[in-house]
């Protein structure tokens, strides 16, 4: 006999098992096994972006059988699909960066389509690499259906002469080569050992950072993106989250109701405490656009500034995911921002309990090692700054974790490159001077198109041991794992006749993360005059595909690069169609 029938009357999922007009649909679903009773309950769709591009998301299938057994323990039907990646550790420092940003819009798409198509009436996503987890839950939030989000995990750190090795010291490995301090025996040794598991890169670079904000915004449960991706403990998180994701939808708390602007200021809090990845600020004004939220760049860095940096994580710090999950996890953090009165308690979560609430029950407590407590930070502001002034009109922003005070102002002559590889060549070649301040443009995400990152030019000044000697400007983005003077998101971009678009070699330009600035030392006439004379935006190859469609589409970083106009125009929810 069924169990207890669910009221479907108000979920989706009405509209393909009920009545006899869906015997042809039901005829599929007995097709696949499923009987009547299974037919008959909450459908849940279980997202994953699993795939072989890469360790991030290599784990994420046999995670995924873990949510959908917590999903039938508590009566609902788990459905699971897969979305692209696009992982950015293998795409960086070559073309295949421009589909990086443009990821996140495809799986935020996908994932909308095929849950209006099939009529699914909650989601659990999982992502693993740093598109995927916003793509995630922007769709969840546009959707605006019962949400529970969890990630991969992040990968064991690997190990060399004693130290923790990651990634990042791979890409700085490349520039010690080039500059002749590393030999390619050396270089091999590093390359083999640097990522020895699954799991998305381990300091707090972009994957960590937005896992970090999945708990904090509340979609997430609190310390499931914790334990590293081989731990086969994460498979209680898994169980766990198909348990409340049927909770949310017996209490019909959706995604909305979880993600506000309160939400996203404590999830802006906890990257700014943790000194974490810049592109939280193109992120979090994604996911705040979903919910018709306005929560753009600045707003973001208003938080950024007044939020103390107390976690000791890689690139900044000395510490890398691993070392977080054991000193307590995301938890301990919230608990110590709660003490400054720096969160917001009432917030929802996808447990249906406050956020508060939920802090209430954490035991665990700062160990002054990786988690230092809120009254002795770091520094006492955030790890990224936002600026502005005449160079950019609509903001930037800038990480300053990890650097001191008389690090965080620079003025030098420009020397301008024209894309990235042009930036790289000449710095592999030590074709600039210390004192500089690099700028590289044509990189936004119209003008790339896709907005990439420069890790692969930062990591070869770093290796060079110029990190701290030049300074570097881009309407591109950089990675989480990016140290140095670095100002990304320089708005609006050269494709849109910003300023940046404007510059030539020698124009004298500051850089005052202290006082936010970023400016030229032009007139606004000497500006207006090469603006009458701009030749216009530079061409890209792209004339044609995905990546062409993407450029026409996609707006300003300072609104996090999206592509639709968002739930301010929306005629309607797609819960309650």
């Amino acid at each position: 006999m069924p169990k207890d029938q669910v009221d479907k009357s108000n979920l989706p999922s009405r509209h393909v098992t009920e009545g006899p007009s869906r015997a042809p649909h039901r005829s599929y679903f007995y097709a696949m096994g499923l009987d009547e009773e299974a037919i008959k309950q909450p459908w849940v769709g279980v997202a994953t972006c699993w795939n072989e591009a890469a360790p991030c998301n290599i784990s994420l299938n046999r995670q995924a059988q873990a949510v959908k057994l917590g999903v039938k323990h508590a009566n609902g039907t788990p459905r699971e699909f897969t979305t692209i990646t696009v992982t950015d550790g293998i795409a960086m420092g070559h073309e295949g960066m421009r589909s990086s940003l443009a990821s996140r819009e495809a799986i935020a798409d996908t994932v909308e389509l095929t849950m209006r198509g099939h009529c699914y009436d909650a989601i659990v996503g999982l992502a693993g690499c740093d598109k995927s987890l916003p793509g995630m839950m922007m769709a969840m939030v546009r959707l605006n259906t019962p949400s529970v989000f969890i990630y991969g995990g992040s990968i064991l750190p690997g190990r060399l002469d004693g130290k923790d090795v990651t990634v990042q010291d791979v890409f700085e490995a490349v520039g010690k080569h080039q500059a002749g301090n590393m030999s390619d025996a050396e270089l091999e040794v590093l390359e083999r050992v640097a990522c020895p598991s699954a799991g998305a890169c381990g300091g707090q670079f972009t994957a960590n950072t937005m896992a970090c904000v999945s708990e904090a915004i509340g979609l997430a449960l609190m310390n499931s993106s914790g334990a590293p991706a081989p731990y086969e403990s994460r498979d209680q998180y898994g169980v766990a989250s198909g348990e409340a994701v049927m909770n949310l939808i017996a209490k019909n708390i959706r995604a909305r109701d979880i993600v506000t602007r309160k939400s996203l200021e404590n999830a802006a809090r906890v990257v700014a405490c943790t000194g974490g990845s810049t592109n939280a600020g193109l992120h979090l004004p994604a996911i705040a656009h979903e919910a018709g939220i306005d929560f753009d760049l600045m707003d973001v860095c208003d938080i950024f500034r007044d939020t103390p940096y107390f976690v000791d994580l890689k690139p900044g710090g000395q510490y890398v995911a691993k070392d977080l999950y054991e000193a307590g996890g995301v938890p301990v953090v919230l608990k110590e921002l709660r003490k400054a009165g720096l969160i917001h308690e009432d917030c929802m979560t996808a447990t249906g309990r406050t956020m508060g609430e939920e802090l209430d029950m954490i035991r665990g407590e700062a160990d002054n090692k990786v988690i230092y407590s809120v009254e002795n930070p770091l520094t006492k502001t955030g790890g990224v700054v936002g600026l502005k002034g005449n160079l950019a009109p609509e903001g930037a922003i800038v990480k300053v974790a990890g650097m001191n005070t008389q690090e965080q102002s620079f003025t030098g002559p420009a020397r301008v490159f024209e894309s990235e590889e042009d930036a790289f060549e000449a710095v592999k070649a030590r074709q600039y001077e210390e004192g500089e301040v690099i700028v590289i443009r044509n990189e936004g995400p119209a003008g790339g198109p896709g907005m990439r990152e420069m890790l692969a030019t930062t990591a070869a000044l770093s290796g060079q041991g110029m990190g701290k000697k030049v300074a570097l400007i881009t309407d591109g983005r950089f990675s989480g794992a990016t140290r140095g003077f670095c100002v990304g998101h320089v708005g609006p971009e050269a494709a849109h006749g910003g300023p940046i678009a404007l510059l030539e070699n020698g124009d004298v330009i500051t850089i005052n993360a202290i006082t936010g600035e970023l400016k030229v030392d032009l007139t606004d006439e000497e500006l207006e005059t090469r603006k009458a004379n701009w030749k216009g935006p530079k061409e890209t190859i792209y004339a044609s595909g995905a990546l062409w469609k993407y450029a026409q589409l996609v707006g300003g970083a300072r609104l996090g690069a999206v592509t639709h106009p968002g739930a301010k125009a929306e005629k309607h929810v797609y819960m309650d169609l």
